[in-house]
């Protein structure tokens, strides 16, 4: 790896150093949104937009974040909603501390295997009232306010509230994404989301009066409405006409949970994941065994490189596979899985010269997804990710409340001897995973989307970045590869490889699906990094989503000098 990577990005993001030749031109599209204030970046230019405007009136990176979270409800609802979960990394900037927010909730209680068997149902339901586990999103949303939060709760769903009400007009990208196939097994779902027993065209406005009340009833009664009120009532009795398991109990007892993030070290970098139920280990895994050998000094995109990274997402997916679940419920090996020593071991299986098609896990000793970043004038960054699963998650819309719920069930295994096995109570294997990289003065929130893909994405982005001299725009938008398992030697792999390198790639017997230049197959992800030495922050949005950075309104600044100083009495 040559030493001059990082300091080419470092002049990059701010620092005073400068390349050695005055390059002219690049091989990327979009450039970094740079700003002193604050800045939102989201993958669809509304929610942008609405969490801007929560800055500009002198809100926190967590305020931002639940507004703009609110309106993907409303413009991406086939990806994130009320009836979804939630995972945070907040980064404070005036204690250098991140902390972690798991806020995934568990199966109902009464939702076993043998509930299941019951049913003449013997492997766990992809989709359906019986992959529907309890949603943790709002409650996250509060818990995390209560902390950080300074604006007052119920201004935070104002444009929400409006987009629901109003409508949008329906973006390109997200369009590509509105499946109809489970909505038409649903009534409520396909009055919803369907016009005439189809998705919206591009550019036509889409209502949903039904989430606007819900989110009304959220803003006025707080989580309560969700987990004791209204909502709950209409989830419960939703759950009871399909025969679910739901209960009241299930919904009024659930709790977010404060976690520890879990980090390693890469070539100097520390980069953070939250721990399990989530799968954020299997990026920090892949990472370490990359590390084990030096970048090709030829490019990220040269096919020794890109089997490297391949070859070592099989070894880190096939150990996440195997030891991934609810650490309430079961004693996950993270230590020893992301130690140096195991990853040498790890990298010892990679043949330099031909793919891995049966990869086996270790023996360690000792979706679709709504992704967003948001730094704040003071420089606090909040790593936000929030989903509902699949496309429109379980298909089962709740009656008059606008949302889905999610299909995070389907997450569960019904192989006793799987740490993953299905449990009432228990917490499934989670795709959505929030990142966080930090080294000096410079600290990166990023998330890639994409169920299985993220952990592999998260790899490739700190690889662009910290070995290949790219900003994080760069890093973000440069053509990626991705595998939904360790089993096998499919992979889908973007056309903007050169086709030297896909050519050997295949030579090496993995059997490529090339796609187009820009698929959402890759992930959508944001950026944001704050130099917290002369307070620049610069953002980067991923070009395969509708999405946009965008800067809070220095006009919004001038007229809100007052900041909120002292937690306000309405929040929950």
């Amino acid at each position: 790896m040559r030493r001059t990577a990082i300091l080419l990005y470092m002049s990059v993001v701010g620092a005073a150093i400068l390349p050695a030749q005055h390059i002219v031109g690049r091989d990327y599209g979009r450039s970094m949104v740079i700003a002193r204030q604050g800045i939102v970046a989201t993958s669809q230019t509304l929610a942008s937009q609405a969490g801007a405007q929560i800055l500009a009136k002198g809100g926190s990176a967590i305020d931002a974040a639940i507004a703009a979270n609110a309106v993907l409800s409303v413009t991406e609802p086939m990806m994130n909603g009320p009836g979804g979960d939630l995972f945070v990394l907040y980064w404070d900037a005036k204690t250098g501390k991140l902390a972690g927010l798991n806020s995934s909730g568990p199966a109902p209680r009464g939702l076993t295997p043998q509930f299941l068997a019951d049913k003449g149902i013997h492997q766990m339901p992809a989709s359906g009232i019986h992959s529907v586990t309890v949603p943790g999103a709002v409650r996250g949303w509060a818990a995390i306010h209560r902390r950080h939060g300074k604006l007052p709760w119920k201004e935070l769903f104002d444009s929400a509230i409006a987009y629901a009400d109003q409508g949008f007009p329906v973006a390109e990208a997200i369009r590509e994404e509105w499946f109809t196939e489970r909505l038409h097994t649903n009534d409520e779902s396909a009055r919803l989301f369907l016009r005439n027993g189809d998705a919206p065209r591009i550019g036509e406005l889409f209502r949903n009066p039904d989430l606007a009340h819900a989110l009304r009833l959220i803003a006025t009664e707080g989580p309560d409405a969700v987990y004791k009120g209204e909502i709950a009532a209409a989830i419960l009795a939703t759950s009871k006409q399909l025969g679910g398991a739901i209960t009241a109990g299930d919904l009024a007892s659930f709790e977010p949970e404060w976690v520890p993030p879990v980090a390693i070290d890469y070539r100097g970098w520390k980069v953070y994941e939250l721990p399990p139920n989530g799968q954020g280990m299997a990026a920090l895994e892949m990472l370490n065994i990359m590390e084990t050998s030096e970048a090709d000094p030829k490019g990220p995109f040269t096919a020794p490189e890109l089997h490297k990274r391949i070859e070592a997402m099989k070894l880190a997916y096939s150990d996440l596979h195997r030891y991934n679940a609810d650490p309430r419920s079961h004693d996950v090996p993270v230590a020893a899985l992301l130690s140096k020593e195991y990853a040498r071991k790890r990298a010892a299986l990679i043949d330099p010269n031909k793919a891995n098609c049966g990869v086996a896990a270790g023996e360690p000793v000792g979706s679709d997804t709504t992704y967003l970043t948001v730094v704040d004038r003071e420089g606090n960054i909040a790593s936000w990710i929030q989903s509902i699963y699949s496309q429109f998650g379980s298909g089962v819309a709740v009656k008059g409340m606008g949302f889905e719920l999610h299909n995070r069930g389907a997450g569960f295994v019904l192989d006793p001897q799987s740490p993953n096995v299905l449990a009432g109570g228990k917490r499934p294997f989670h795709t959505i995973i929030p990142a966080f990289m930090e080294r000096g003065d410079l600290h990166i929130g990023f998330g890639i989307m994409g169920g299985a893909n993220q952990p592999l994405a998260h790899a490739q982005f700190v690889s662009n970045l910290v070995d290949y001299e790219m900003n994080v725009q760069q890093a973000l938008e440069s053509p990626r590869f991705t595998k939904n398992t360790a089993a096998g030697c499919e992979l889908s792999i973007e056309s903007r490889v050169p086709s030297s390198a896909l050519s050997e790639l295949s030579r090496r017997g993995h059997k490529l699906a090339v796609r187009r230049e820009y698929t959402q197959e890759m992930g959508r992800g944001q950026a944001i990094a704050h130099d917290s030495k002369t307070g620049i922050n610069y953002a980067a949005s991923d070009p395969r989503a509708d999405g946009s950075a965008i800067p809070e309104p220095i006009v919004g600044q001038v007229a809100n000098l007052r900041r909120v100083a002292n937690p306000p009495a309405d929040r929950f």
